[in-house]
């Protein structure tokens, strides 16, 4: 209960004033213990890490909420975001925004599987929510350049149904008709983005 309480309290926080913009510096030096598994840059080299670097603001700030309140689990996670403030959260949120968006440094060895995944994007619609570049938007995460495997993995923990927080319904019905075969794919064709 009290988790739930803290999530209304930063959503009340978010809409009842006008959205207050985060400090970027105050973003940069709360990021010190994120960057033992996101990167100093934001740019993960942690397998089956998220890079943040260039995603939304309010991605991160909901992320954070989300895995404050307890309604996305992760292990890893859970000590760090029980000590965010709401203005940690505006100022992680204002930081990683701030920063360039992760490139894949490889080229696409694999052009094939890329233009399988670039039809299983246009079929499950993924750019009506994650815009036509798939960099994001407000509340939607940035997909472009992302890292391959972490991108397997959260596909295949929607169509589980073992992820929550954020856009559950949307991605689960999107992930839940997905093959293993297209799954691969979307991620490929993704991390090769830039």
């Amino acid at each position: 209960m009290t988790r739930l309480l803290a999530a209304l309290s930063f959503c009340f926080s978010l809409f009842a004033s006008p959205l207050l913009a985060g400090d970027i510096q105050a973003g940069k030096a709360r990021a010190g213990v994120c960057s033992f598994c996101h990167g100093s840059d934001g740019v993960s080299k942690m397998e089956y890490t998220p890079s943040l670097a260039g995603q939304p603001d309010l991605y991160i700030q909901w992320q954070l909420v989300f895995f404050r309140a307890g309604t996305r689990e992760n292990a890893n996670m859970k000590t760090i975001v029980e000590e965010l403030t709401n203005e940690d959260i505006r100022n992680l949120g204002a930081y990683y925004a701030s920063l360039p968006p992760m490139k894949n440094p490889k080229p696409d060895e694999k052009p094939e599987l890329s233009r399988k995944g670039a039809e299983a994007a246009v079929g499950r619609r993924c750019a009506s929510c994650h815009t036509d570049n798939f960099a994001g938007t407000k509340a939607t995460a940035r997909l472009a350049g992302q890292r391959e495997e972490y991108l397997i993995k959260a596909l295949n923990e929607y169509k589980s149904g073992q992820r929550s927080g954020g856009a559950m319904a949307a991605m689960a019905d999107v992930a839940y008709q997905l093959s293993e075969e297209e799954i691969y794919a979307l991620a490929h064709y993704l991390a090769h983005l830039n």
